[in-house]
């Protein structure tokens, strides 16, 4: 199990599941509608609290959370199933490679031992911070870039408009 305190699910996966939803609108090269952004961003913040009370393997969970992710924003957010697929695996990946630079970070530049940062709810979020600002900056400049571009589509049941 997994568990979650308050403080972990407002600071740090409140922050993350929003971002998660917002990377696949962005790889999925969607333009977001706001109303269905914040709701599929909500369910899937429940969804992931509730998946990490299930007692399973650790790594189940993250099949679960981009299966969770697909249903929602093929279902919710009205992304094509092909596209949510795609989305999802990249914003996850990029999320892993965040948190693996975070991790090399922690234990090689602030010389502190991983195990005891994540034993303490405090400093597991503040050592978090920075995977969670790295993860943030890629997803929000490739968006610039192709809201630049103008390559992001509307979408209306899964087709471009």
């Amino acid at each position: 199990m997994l568990r979650l305190t308050l403080l972990e699910v407002v600071l740090r996966s409140l922050p993350e599941e929003f971002l998660v939803i917002f990377a696949v609108y962005v790889f999925s090269k969607t333009v977001i509608n706001i109303k269905r952004y914040i709701i599929s961003s909500i369910i899937y913040l429940f969804a992931v609290y509730a998946i990490r009370l299930l007692p399973i393997q650790y790594g189940v969970h993250t099949i679960l959370n981009i299966i969770i992710i697909i249903v929602l924003t093929d279902n919710i957010s009205k992304i094509s199933i092909i596209k949510s697929i795609k989305a999802s695996i990249m914003a996850v990946i990029l999320l892993f490679i965040c948190e693996g630079i975070n991790v090399f970070i922690i234990q090689h530049i602030f010389k502190a031992d991983v195990r005891s940062v994540l034993s303490h709810t405090v400093t597991k979020i503040l050592y978090g911070i920075p995977s969670l600002l790295i993860f943030a900056v890629i997803v929000f400049t490739y968006y610039v870039y192709l809201a630049r571009g103008k390559e992001l589509k509307e979408v209306i049941d899964g087709e471009n408009i």
